[in-house]
């Protein structure tokens, strides 16, 4: 892939950005890493030579935006790396992630935001948004220099696998929310009601003999934090929803004015409990797949704007850790490079529409971090050449050998989903091209 700007045409694409209102076939120009023109007909003659990508048939949006992933650098090498999970990122079409600080050692310090800044400008293919703790080592008992790490790059703070059980220092984040006007990433668990558990609770892990996590340990834990956001006027980012119940609380809480958002991931939208039968540990994931119920609340909650965004909450691991025992294999499911072809199940079968399934990938989660960072999730004319290039309508199957991310793990091994990333551009530069796009040669 090219290592610097291009000047490309894209031309004849379906163009679709929530940010503009656009929904019409089109064509764009990049030129100098940025949205020089958007328009019918050939472009101005501002660019001297350019590249000419041709679209037809094919969708063009901002790049997706991933404001949940894990890339395990620093600490867990064998499992990701910067340079891996964002070249699987490009490959899913992302071309912004935000990673969790659940690393070794944690992102709690400004000497580890820098590192992963470093090592993302220096091995990364798209940009990398640090989130840092909110608590020192993650450990829950006192909070992280979160001024600090703001200052240092952090974009969001979080604890993520390690929920705050104190309910006063997740007060004293939330008041360091408000000030700092940076959301905590709430990783909903109440870990007393879910100990032990390793799926969800219900009637297939009574028949597989395996213990349960019912739906209240996440209920309890954002409700809670909901009246925190309330007392603190914080800013408060509900990660990963999985259960109906959830999904009431945040909708009532955003009906009365408390500032909370809410994400979810593809296999949380598509895949219920069942899933731990056929597919054991590369199904264990954290919060649990749950029921078919909990789904139909999880997509009515997209529909309505209670659920802001789609996140994949990348969760590599090696091929070892998910061969161990259930109760000892780690929870999570490699899902940057799957991400669209899952989601788009719901577009084909009329659960949601393609512009709203866009922006819960681009605009919304730009809106929650912002523009200090490169004005993310828009292809408007100035802004950062940021493109994601799909065809909804192929169909391909999940071959985990063909994966960039090192992480294998996934329930979809085998499965033929139905569309897929067709090329990346990342700040100008082409990040990730199937083999069937082509690109003619220079024109003047």
């Amino acid at each position: 892939m090219n290592n610097k700007p291009i000047a490309l045409l894209i031309h004849g694409g379906h163009i679709i950005d929530p940010s503009q209102g656009l929904d019409e076939t089109d064509s764009l120009l990049i030129s100098e890493g940025k949205i020089s023109w958007l328009g019918k007909g050939k472009p101005p003659p501002s660019c001297p030579e350019y590249d000419i990508l041709h679209a037809e048939g094919l969708i063009i949006c901002p790049g997706f935006i991933d404001l949940h992933c894990h890339l395990r650098q620093p600490g867990f090498e064998e499992k990701e790396t910067i340079a891996t999970g964002t070249q699987a990122a490009a490959k899913g079409g992302f071309t912004t992630v935000c990673c969790m600080p659940n690393t070794l050692p944690p992102l709690d310090s400004k000497e580890t935001i820098d590192y992963v800044k470093s090592i993302a400008a220096a091995e990364g293919v798209v940009r990398v948004l640090p989130i840092g703790c909110i608590s020192k080592g993650r450990k829950g008992e006192e909070l992280a220099k979160l001024d600090e790490l703001a200052s240092a790059g952090a974009i969001a703070f979080s604890d993520d696998g390690s929920p705050a059980t104190n309910s006063r220092l997740m007060r004293q984040a939330l008041e360091y929310s408000h000030d700092l006007n940076l959301p905590i990433i709430d990783h909903c668990e109440d870990t007393a009601l879910s100990q032990g558990g390793v799926m969800n609770e219900g009637t297939t892990s009574t028949k597989l003999g395996l213990p349960g996590i019912p739906n209240a340990a996440e209920d309890i834990i954002v409700a809670r934090d909901l009246a925190l956001t309330r007392l603190t006027r914080g800013r408060l980012h509900i990660a990963h929803v999985s259960s109906e119940g959830s999904v009431g609380l945040i909708r009532r809480a955003k009906e009365k004015g408390i500032m909370v958002t809410a994400e979810v991931t593809p296999l949380h939208l598509t895949l219920t409990e069942e899933s731990v039968i056929v597919h054991a540990t590369n199904a264990k994931v954290n919060p649990p797949l749950r029921t078919r119920k909990d789904i139909q609340a999880l997509i009515q909650g997209l529909k309505e704007g209670v659920i802001d965004i789609i996140v994949t909450d990348h969760a590599p691991h090696t091929e070892a850790d998910k061969m161990l025992k259930f109760a000892l294999a780690p929870p999570g499911i490699s899902s940057l490079e799957t991400a669209l072809g899952s989601l788009m199940s719901l577009v084909h079968a009329g659960q949601i529409t393609l512009t709203t399934l866009v922006a819960k990938l681009t605009r919304e989660p730009a809106k929650i971090i912002g523009n200090k960072y490169g004005k993310p999730g828009t292809l408007a004319i100035g802004a950062p050449a940021d493109i994601t290039i799909f065809d909804p309508d192929m169909d391909w199957e999940v071959d985990t050998r063909a994966f960039t991310s090192k992480g294998k793990n996934t329930p979809l091994a085998g499965s033929v989903l139905k569309g897929k990333v067709m090329a990346t551009i990342a700040q100008g530069k082409l990040v990730y091209r199937d083999d069937s796009i082509r690109i003619e040669a220079k024109v003047a």
